[in-house]
């Protein structure tokens, strides 16, 4: 099947996109952010005035390049830029139109930003989420026919590999944790662990910018990973790696719920429903409620090398089993777009 793919070309959007191309397809990647010179002042001002008339600036130039391809389906991953007018344009080629959301664009911090998105809704055949919560907020905001999924791992990029001294030198720690600062979250936490006594290494962006900065500074290892080789030697490389959630986009599981156990490391994250159902607590996984909680399973898990291989072990068996990939659900979403499409005609 020939796929025009309107995402960036890079980090988990590129994930699904190669994905895509293992299934069997022909992928053709078009990424408008190239062209908002991202990520330059002008693509902050969008990003923090909902990118006021940017559909109008990119949405020709999409249309003639995505119609190039030739594409018997359209995935459009996130696309919150792009505005009914867009999307509406691009239902004139005949295809399915998927759109999969890896954010939730319904949550109070993401309300302009995709304000676009949201007014574009009834024009998808098939809207994909990966937030509980979004399901219903978007049936609520137009959406024709609403997929909820789970996040997925790639097989590639997330596949346990051999680091090499060098790496395993360079990122070696006690326990790990991998994400940017976030307002009233993930600082006093941190700082409520080095408090503790707990051996913390930070990997991501924005720290310098938290109030806690002069407590967590000795702790920072550096700015955030994005290479696929960089970041899977990070949590190989650690003895316990963090896993927290965004209370403000009221998400369950995240990213690294999902891509630890994949890459065999131990995932210690905020004890929710969603972790739960994933993995058995104590066994193949461990789970906290409070910083409190956190600190102790830490100094615990550390204290004891068996246990703690025992249930990375344990957790990577789960990974595999669960079958959260991205060529699995892939494959489950375009099956059902075209189911959809098929109805719809």
């Amino acid at each position: 099947m020939r796929i025009a793919y309107i995402g960036p070309a890079w980090g988990t959007s590129l994930h699904r996109a190669r994905a895509l191309e293992r299934l069997g397809n022909v992928v053709s990647i078009v990424d408008p952010w190239v062209w908002l010179a991202r990520p330059t002042i002008r693509a902050r001002l969008h990003f923090h005035t909902g990118y006021a008339g940017v559909d109008a600036l990119v949405g020709g130039r999409l249309f003639r390049v995505v119609r190039s391809a030739q594409p018997e389906l359209v995935w459009v991953n996130q696309g919150e830029f792009l505005g009914e007018k867009t999307i509406r344009r691009l239902r004139t080629l005949g295809v399915p139109i998927i759109n999969y959301a890896n954010d939730n664009p319904f949550s109070r911090e993401n309300r302009r930003r995709f304000r676009n998105y949201r007014a574009a809704l009834p024009y998808y055949d098939l809207v994909v989420v990966v937030f509980s919560a979004a399901v219903q907020a978007a049936r609520q905001a137009g959406a024709r026919r609403v997929m909820h999924t789970w996040i997925s791992a790639d097989e590639v990029a997330h596949c346990p590999r051999e680091v090499s001294k060098e790496e395993a030198s360079r990122y070696a720690s006690e326990v790990a944790f991998v994400g940017t600062w976030m307002k009233a979250q993930r600082g006093p936490f941190m700082v409520g662990l080095i408090r503790r006594g707990v051996p913390l290494s930070i990997w991501g962006d924005r720290w310098k910018k938290s109030r806690e900065w002069p407590m967590v500074r000795p702790h920072w290892r550096g700015p955030g990973v994005y290479d696929d080789n960089g970041y899977a030697s990070i949590l190989q490389s650690a003895k316990i790696c963090l896993g927290l959630v965004n209370k403000s986009s009221g998400n369950q599981h995240t990213d690294r719920s999902i891509q630890i156990p994949a890459l065999g490391g131990l995932l210690c994250a905020e004890r929710t429903p969603e972790h739960l159902e994933l993995y058995r607590e104590g066994e193949e996984a461990v789970f906290w409620e409070n910083v409190e909680e956190c600190a102790a399973l830490c100094k615990e898990l550390l204290a004891d090398e068996p246990h703690r291989r025992e249930i990375a072990r344990r957790g990577h068996e789960r990974a595999l089993k669960n079958g959260l990939y991205n060529e699995v659900v892939m494959e489950k979403i375009l099956n059902e777009a075209q189911r959809v499409f098929q109805e719809g005609r």
